[in-house]
């Protein structure tokens, strides 16, 4: 952490704290308040439009401190090498508008490493069962994917779906999760 980023938190001046880190699926920006993880985004994403996202709907303090987010870094890297299964880390749902949509989510975050659900059966989950565009557009607008795994969700019938990564990064995930995976990583075969 620089001199400013321990200054400002020690003065308390950072709401929302942020770093990058490479992963299998791409680069990630993971972003953090006091109550927990809020934000992992894909690199396809567009960094600067994420941090004034953050920085209007959370909070103006926003700060590069890579030391605020080292156990979400650890735990993900334990995950893309299998060593991971859960996360054990505080959440902070305050990106996650309506009630549904966080029921969507909170149930998406209990299906377990390496088994997949409909988007009919999380609707059904989160209280209704015709909802299932609904349960779609929550998990498409997931801030914490992976952590909260969206990507085993499916179609009724097992057709991938939409993924805010990527079809590529969704596939990698469900083949690292199922023990086999196809690719190193998503840019190179191995």
């Amino acid at each position: 952490m620089t001199e400013f980023a321990k200054r400002a938190r020690a003065e308390g001046l950072v709401d929302v704290a942020y770093t990058e880190t490479d992963s299998p699926v791409g680069r990630l920006l993971l972003a953090a308040t006091p109550r927990g993880l809020v934000r992992v985004a894909f690199e396809r994403d567009q960094r600067d439009e994420l941090l004034e996202d953050l920085a209007e709907r959370l909070s103006p303090r926003v700060l590069e401190a890579p030391a605020e987010l080292d156990e979400v870094r650890r735990e993900l890297d334990e995950y893309f090498t299998g060593r991971r299964r859960e996360f054990d880390l505080r959440l902070d749902w305050s990106l996650t508008t309506g009630d549904f949509r966080r029921r969507i989510l909170e149930r998406t975050a209990r299906i377990p490493y390496g088994e997949t659900a409909s988007y009919r059966d999380v609707a059904t989950a989160a209280g209704n069962e015709r909802a299932v565009r609904a349960a779609g557009t929550a998990l498409g607008r997931n801030p914490i994917p992976i952590v909260v795994p969206c990507h085993r969700v499916l179609h009724t019938g097992g057709a991938l779906g939409g993924y805010g990564g990527g079809p590529d990064a969704k596939r990698f995930l469900l083949d690292l999760e199922s023990g086999r995976p196809r690719y190193s990583s998503i840019s190179s075969p191995s």
